[in-house]
């Protein structure tokens, strides 16, 4: 339910910057998206559809790229995605340590027409 207000979001900054480039309307918006963001990339989607009829987002494309979580070795300092049921890390074998990797959130870019 949360991705209704960052979705809200997401056409109004798009509105803006569309207007700031002298656009009639907006084609695509990309977005970034960490596995751990908390956000579903469904729910946007669906959202979206709704939120941005009758406004310059309208009809626009929304891509999504997926970023996976990452441990740090503190060891060693190899950034990692773990593998199932372990932490370790695969040069070392010492377990990883949380990163932001794979919380990000933004827009990547905007194209208008």
């Amino acid at each position: 339910m949360h991705e209704y207000p960052i979705t809200e979001h997401i056409v109004k900054m798009s509105e803006k910057r569309c207007r700031e480039a002298g656009g009639r309307k907006v084609v695509t918006i990309n977005l970034v998206l960490g596995e751990n963001s908390g956000f579903v990339p469904e729910s946007i989607h669906m959202y979206f559809d709704l939120i941005a009829e009758g406004t310059l987002c309208e009809g626009a494309e929304i891509t999504i790229k997926r970023i996976g979580t990452k441990l740090k070795c503190p060891s060693c300092g190899e950034l990692f995605t773990r593998k199932p049921l372990s932490f370790a890390c695969p040069k070392c074998g010492t377990d990883g340590e949380p990163t932001d990797t794979g919380k990000e959130f933004y827009i990547e870019s905007i194209e208008v027409e």
